[in-house]
């Protein structure tokens, strides 16, 4: 048994992206249930708006889907599962690593060096699947040269406001937790 942020659990199955967790949650009464959840590392995802007001997407081919999507730049905050899990482990920050994962993948994914990042808020799966997505924005930043990793098809688009909704409305941005990030984004107060 791993003992992980103060929870008893077993690693009943562990792939490359993804472990099975069989956590034991002791009850009031002193019984011991044991539940199920499937963990990934986490994910961040940026919302970058430019000076002239329009927002950096990437349209992008998607092998799982087998059609472009629209989507948020953004990636893995750890590459290996072993690295997330010694990180657990430590109990550092994750808004720290996951800023620094952001600033990367901004880089790779937009061709944009951030001159800060903001945080907005941290999308949770679900109970029974821990794999959150973290979010940022960015309106200060400059162009660099895009690095994409292997295999990602990604051109990057720039949308005004309403087209963005456009994009989400229609279907087209298939993410559907970027989705209400980024509606919750668009309807702030300032």
């Amino acid at each position: 048994m791993n003992f992980l942020n103060n929870k008893k659990e077993n690693i009943v199955y562990q792939g490359k992206i993804i472990e099975v967790i069989n956590e034991i949650v002791k009850l009031e009464n002193g019984k011991e249930i044991t539940l199920e959840k499937a963990r990934r590392s986490p994910g961040v995802r940026l919302i970058i708006k430019n000076k002239e007001g329009k927002f950096i997407l990437n349209k992008e081919k998607r092998h799982e889907l087998d059609e472009i999507d629209y989507r948020l730049p953004g990636g893995k905050v750890f590459d290996t599962l072993q690295e997330y899990n010694n990180f657990l482990k430590e109990g550092k920050d994750i808004l720290e690593k996951a800023k620094e994962a952001v600033k990367l993948e901004a880089i790779q994914e937009a061709g944009i060096e951030p001159e800060e990042v903001r945080y907005l808020s941290t999308s949770h799966c679900g109970a029974t699947v821990d794999w959150d997505l973290i979010y940022f924005s960015t309106e200060k930043f400059k162009e660099v040269e895009k690095q994409p990793e292997e295999g990602e098809e990604i051109e990057n688009i720039e949308v005004s406001e309403e087209e963005l909704k456009e994009l989400i409305f229609s279907g087209k941005m298939q993410e559907d937790r970027s989705v209400a990030v980024i509606l919750k984004y668009l309807n702030k107060k300032e």
